[in-house]
Parts: C-alpha cells; structure tokens; sequence
C-alpha cells in the first residue's frame, strides 16, 4: 500500500528539483545559443563608429556603420569583386590605431591622375557626384596589382591614397553597408557611381 501511495503521489519536492534543472538546463542552451551567434555576427560583419571628417557628407563624425567582412572574400551570389565607388573600411599601410573608412577610386592595374581636382583613370575624366566642395590636388599614381587606391569624399581634409599611396586589398576589413545611428543619418551605403564624365 506504501509503494502504490508513492507512485501515485510523487514527492513535490523531487517534481521541484527537476523543474529547476530543465529551467537551468534551458538558460544554458540560450546561452550557448546566443554565445554562437554571437560569434557568426562578428564573422561575418563589424561595427564602427566614424571619427573624422574624412568622408563627409557622406559620412558624418558619430555616425556608426555595419561593415561587412565577408564582401570580398569569396567570388559568389553573395559577394563580389571590389568596384570603383564602394565604400570600404581596411587598416592604412602604416601602422594606425584604428581603421581608415574611405571610397575605392582606383582599381589594380589603373592609373590615377588628379589634375587641378579633376579626377582621370587611365586618362578618362571621371564624374564623381557624391563630391560637395571643389579641391585642388595634383599627382599621378599607378596601382600595382592587389592594390586600389582610395580616397575621402572630404578630399579636402582627408589623409589617403593621395599622401601614403595604395591599400594591398588585404589590408580591407570589409564593405561599409549602411548607417543604422543616428536615426537621421540611417541609410544604406550604395555603390556611388564613379562614372566617365559625359562629353562636351
């Protein structure tokens, strides 16, 4: 009779213990669970916070933009090649306390030419729209292959290509997508067109 009372009114006590330990056996999953996407997030993108003038008005001082790394790794649907306009954060070929965020202008194999602020690759006038003030620069460089050259949309207070030369494109940390802070700055980080400028 003893053992017929126990299985059909189990101990409340031993009901509560295992209670506690699906309870703490879940709280570990989610944890393990949140700890792995964590760490696939950070794989595969990066987030930074812009601290200098350099890009403006493009990007502004404060604002914080998702990169990502995966961009230029693999030749897929997913990814692609570097184009001319991308928006890309790498570490300088110097050593720097933090990453540069800068435009790509020219590409492995090309040849850069500013002329009084006028843009040339390869001897064609490029038209650059997303370029609010006039600048004055002048040089020429070749691009050695795995190399680009990039460039602030600020070109008139901004350390580049055009001071410390060319970025091995391993140095690229990955693609900038677009700025989720602050909310009035919000908005995807699109391939600016570098385009040949029209004919008179």
């Amino acid at each position: 009779m003893e053992n017929f009372r126990t299985e059909m009114y189990p101990d409340p006590a031993l009901g509560e213990e295992n209670s506690w330990r699906q309870m703490l056996i879940d709280i570990i999953e989610t944890l393990l669970i949140s700890l792995v996407l964590f760490a696939v997030i950070n794989f595969i993108s990066a987030r930074i916070r812009v601290e200098s003038v350099s890009m403006r008005e493009t990007l502004l001082p404060g604002d914080f933009v998702l990169v990502n790394r995966m961009a230029y790794k693999v030749n897929d649907f997913l990814t692609g090649e570097i184009r001319r306009g991308d928006v890309v954060v790498f570490d300088p070929p110097f050593a720097a306390p933090e990453p540069y965020i800068k435009r790509v202008i020219g590409l492995p194999g090309e040849v850069v030419t500013i002329n009084d602020g006028k843009l040339y690759i390869d001897d064609t006038l490029m038209n650059e729209s997303y370029i609010q003030v006039s600048y004055h620069s002048n040089g020429s460089w070749e691009i050695p292959q795995n190399e680009i050259f990039v460039m602030g949309d600020n070109r008139n207070n901004s350390s580049d290509s055009r001071s410390w030369g060319t970025v091995p494109i391993n140095n690229i940390i990955g693609k900038a997508l677009f700025v989720y802070w602050p909310i009035e700055q919000w908005g995807a980080l699109t391939s600016s067109a570098v385009a040949a400028a029209e004919s008179p």
